[in-house]
């Protein structure tokens, strides 16, 4: 099954109906919508996408709904708004427990605005962000961050490091050389591993942990290389062995939906060498790894044989279970470095 991305905040209704004509024989397990910041928009607006996704999509019997919101900005009546439209999973943006390091990354939010909005999610299925690599932070802040996750409600946490990019508060910062390196960032990343693994938080993907069951289908479709449609503007998409982008400009995209076209700017079938190199790369971001069985199905040869250099270099940073490998649990952090052999492979 594949999933559905709707990006906020913009996305016109007639947009959902070209692609659900245009997909009408295909089924979807997941919604997510993200993009901006969902919830600083009036609610009605997210009720009213989702009633139209209901109409214009086949979705599963029971489809994981997700929408991204920002702890500063949501209410009782925003949260009740999204129950009603079928949204049974939240994904909150805590980022850190410190208020000075909120204030410091430009965050409208403080921790008493997340435990709030935990309180409104007592007993829903949410997950919680947290950012690494922040100025002057200490494994004592990763550690208070993580507990008030945990002990919050929190069922998933997602563990990052900041990308600083231009534009954003810390991009001096970055410029300045005032932010943790990579290895401060990797110490932090193993201390907080360490401490959710202690709390039951089982890691499924480098950076995203839950406890069992509670995996973001979501996201294992993208990391399983499956299929999904993107709404809105920037939105991407991956569907028949194809890749494509909606236009990044709103007045754009606005005078194609009205005008009954989609707003695509970008289009271009994957290439086996690059859908092989994916299938292996998203695989291995992934704590079941790459099933040889799946990507023969996929490609009809081994992957083994496929990237034979790349993965007899490797071979010491994988572990073997059946006819899965994955990369060791000590090594997963660092997969980007390892994973650079299958790109030149």
């Amino acid at each position: 099954m594949a999933g559905i991305y709707l990006h906020i905040p913009f996305c016109l209704f007639h947009e959902i109906e070209l692609r659900g004509k245009e997909l009408e024989k295909e089924v979807f397990d997941t919604v997510y919508i993200g993009g901006g910041t969902p919830s600083v928009i009036d609610p009605k607006y997210i009720y009213g996408a989702m009633k139209q996704i209901v109409k214009c999509f086949h979705l599963s019997k029971d489809p994981e709904i997700t929408i991204e919101m920002n702890p500063g900005t949501v209410s009782e009546t925003k949260i009740s708004t999204y129950k009603k439209a079928g949204i049974n999973r939240f994904s909150v943006g805590l980022q850190t427990a410190i208020d000075a390091q909120l204030e410091e990354i430009g965050r409208i939010h403080n921790v008493r605005d997340y435990l709030y909005c935990a309180s409104l999610l007592k007993g829903e299925n949410f997950s919680a962000d947290v950012m690494l690599g922040l100025k002057g932070q200490t494994q004592e802040d990763v550690r208070k961050t993580i507990e008030i996750a945990a002990e919050s409600g929190a069922k998933h946490i997602s563990m990052y490091a900041l990308t600083p990019e231009d534009g954003t508060p810390i991009y001096t910062d970055y410029l300045n050389g005032e932010l943790p390196d990579g290895d401060e960032v990797r110490s932090l990343y193993d201390f907080g591993y360490g401490l959710l693994k202690q709390k039951g938080f089982l890691r499924y993907e480098v950076s995203n942990f839950c406890q069992k069951g509670y995996e973001s289908r979501h996201n294992l479709n993208y990391w399983r290389r499956g299929e999904y449609i993107g709404l809105g503007v920037s939105a991407s998409s991956f569907f028949y062995g194809r890749r494509f982008t909606n236009t990044f400009d709103l007045d754009e995209y606005m005078k194609c939906i009205l005008s009954g076209f989609l707003p695509v700017v970008e289009n271009e079938k994957v290439e086996e060498g690059d859908a092989k190199f994916e299938f292996v790369m998203l695989a291995l971001r992934t704590a079941e790894g790459i099933s040889a069985a799946k990507y023969r199905t996929a490609f009809g040869s081994d992957w083994k044989e496929d990237f034979a250099d790349a993965y007899k270099k490797n071979a010491t940073y994988f572990t073997e279970n059946g006819d899965r490998t994955a990369i060791k649990e000590e090594y997963l952090y660092v997969q980007n470095q390892i994973l650079m052999d299958f790109v030149e492979n």
